[in-house]
């Protein structure tokens, strides 16, 4: 049996990279998926599809609707929906992920630094696992191909 596991929240460093990466030493059989990390490419994509805007609003309105359908296409073949919170930039992407997942009725796992246990208490209620390291994911994920 293998997974398709998305990887959801902030695209601007490479935990998802590292995840996949001892994935493979781990010999975990992991299809992974995710947003779009080209972040010049995802915020332009509105407007390489529809053309120019003028203000920014209206371009990053464009985006998000492409972005969105994404999102959406690949939660819903996924298996299991990872949401990764930290505490360096704005976490609204893993926020509105992780809510996806949950309205998807899909299995949820959340990683977050105890520390930011009070502030996604109620993410962590809804998730299936709650671990504090991704290391933790893989661990999971290899208990359920197990």
């Amino acid at each position: 049996m293998s997974l398709t596991v998305y990887l959801a929240g902030q695209i601007h460093d490479d935990w998802r990279g590292r995840l996949i990466e001892q994935a493979s030493e781990r010999g975990v059989d992991v299809n992974f998926v995710c947003p779009q990390d080209d972040h010049p490419l995802s915020d332009a994509i509105g407007v390489n599809v529809l053309g120019e805007e003028s203000k920014a609003r209206w371009k990053d309105e464009l985006a998000s609707q492409f972005n969105n359908l994404r999102t959406r296409v690949l939660m819903q073949k996924s298996d299991v929906v990872v949401a990764q919170f930290g505490e360096e930039y704005r976490q609204w992407n893993a926020a509105m992920d992780a809510g996806i997942a949950i309205a998807l009725d899909k299995p949820l796992i959340l990683v977050r630094d105890p520390k930011l246990h009070h502030a996604l208490k109620e993410i962590s209620q809804r998730a299936q696992v709650t671990v504090d390291h991704p290391d933790q994911v893989l661990d999971a994920l290899e208990y359920i191909l197990k």
